[in-house]
């Protein structure tokens, strides 16, 4: 991670952490960068969440950007992968989504695309980084006055065109499918309604009325409760739940029981294997997959290939190595024919076509995989304690116990949070309890070393 940017954008308690100044700052660093240092009039897409502070970041990234000379195209509320779909559309240079995605709603964050669509490269976040970081007053940028300063222009049509392009992904309606869809009073609360019902499918709908500070709040992907039961007091086929700005997509089958992102991908696989759209019958997924996972591509002759948590590092590993389908297990799933990251509207009609197409159950589609347990603590750290997880020797050793402890019958994987200020302890296995006491072990230790 740099000193700014994180995996996900930049991130922090808006109007503090994350504030106007720096958000204009970021804005013209953005606009020298993603346009050369030349004098031409570069364009760009802004997009945000529904949180309170995404209009006062949006308007403070716009104003850096105009003030370099960079015209826009402000697109208003939408998810993020339409900002990284629409740049395209557009013909935009790069893209700006103003978001915290999962985050509550006092956090904001600023996610840029380059003009192809894809989250930036590490090298150009740098560059942006130095202009915001390492500026003095010598080394101010030159800004434009007069008519060479930037325009801003409205994006009337946009989430007609997003969500004319998620529909045009699927062969099939989804009609006779009768579905609950929470949009976690975020992004999705201008675009599911539109896109599930012209779709065809009956839908109840769930957490669309934003007020600015309920984004996420006991809702959407991160609190799937109100979606199972919902689902299964009303006798539906099924619910998809969508996060903040509508990246990820987490499902429940008609019994109410969690449908996760690996679960998904395994569906979404042997769907895809089965009609010849699975480049070389792989798989991308992270180090925090289910162990389940590698034992179900075993069984259906796929192949997973592991990156580190992230859906830009498992993109990363797409396009290095020519795959085209992956994801994470928080519910980013990357269908790279149509998409050039996460989109949880994406996965849920992927999914939904498949499961009207097969006629079957969503339980016993997600049945091709065994979930093996998994515990999850999650451990507010010190900026300072996390900045020692890599080096203490009290928690390096516990992990290693753990790990010993597991054997071949599991694994642990402890890692520093990219975008809040946690660290995140997983274990899983064969054994509930044997995981939960290795996990909490580790835990207490990182407690006590870096909290």
């Amino acid at each position: 991670m740099g000193r700014l940017f994180g995996t996900d954008g930049v991130r922090g308690i808006a109007n503090t952490e994350l504030s106007c100044e720096l958000a204009l700052d970021i804005g013209r660093a953005a606009a020298s960068v993603l346009s050369n240092g030349t004098r031409r009039r570069p364009v760009f897409v802004v997009g945000c969440d529904t949180r309170m502070s995404s209009d006062m970041l949006g308007c403070a990234v716009t104003a850096g950007l105009c003030s370099y000379g960079a015209d826009v195209i402000n697109l208003g509320v939408v998810p993020t992968p339409a900002v990284a779909y629409l740049v395209g559309k557009y013909k935009a240079d790069a893209g700006v989504m103003i978001s915290a995605s999962h985050n509550p709603a006092e956090f904001n964050g600023i996610k840029l695309f380059s003009g192809d669509g894809y989250k930036l490269p590490d090298m150009i976040e740098e560059q942006i980084e130095s202009l915001v970081l390492d500026k003095d007053d010598d080394e101010k940028l030159s800004l434009p006055i007069g008519g060479a300063v930037g325009k801003l222009y409205t994006g009337y049509n946009a989430v007609k065109d997003y969500t004319d392009h998620i529909k045009s992904s699927v062969p099939n309606s989804l009609d006779g499918l009768r579905i609950a869809v929470d949009c976690a009073n975020g992004s999705a609360s201008v675009t599911a309604e539109k896109l599930f019902t012209s779709l065809g499918a009956e839908c109840i709908f769930l957490s669309k009325d934003p007020d600015g500070e309920n984004i996420n709040r006991d809702c959407g992907s991160t609190h799937i409760e109100a979606l199972a039961k919902c689902v299964v007091e009303n006798g539906l086929d099924a619910g998809v739940a969508f996060d903040g700005d509508a990246d990820r997509c987490l499902c429940v089958d008609e019994n109410g029981k969690l449908v996760d992102g690996d679960m998904i991908m395994a569906i979404c696989a042997v769907d895809l294997k089965n009609r010849g759209k699975l480049n070389r019958n792989t798989v991308v997924g992270t180090v925090m997959t289910n162990f389940g996972f590698g034992k179900f591509c075993e069984e259906n002759d796929l192949s997973f290939v592991s990156t580190k948590v992230g859906d830009r590092f498992v993109l990363e590993k797409m396009l290095l190595e020519e795959y085209d389908f992956g994801g994470e297990q928080s519910g980013h799933i990357i269908f790279r024919d149509f998409a050039t990251t996460g989109d949880g509207q994406l996965t849920a009609v992927q999914l939904l076509a498949h499961l009207k197409r097969s006629g079957e159950k969503l339980s016993k589609l997600a049945s091709v995989m065994k979930k093996y347990p998994q515990i999850m603590i999650n451990l507010k750290i010190t900026a300072e304690g996390k900045l020692h997880f890599y080096t203490n020797r009290e928690v390096k050793e516990a992990i290693e116990n753990g790990k010993h402890k597991l054997g071949k019958t599991g694994r642990v994987v402890v890692r520093p949070s990219g975008t809040e200020p946690l660290i995140r302890v997983m274990a899983e296995g064969e054994d509930e309890v044997t995981i939960a006491e290795v996990a909490n072990m580790i835990a207490s230790v990182i407690r006590d070393q870096l909290a």
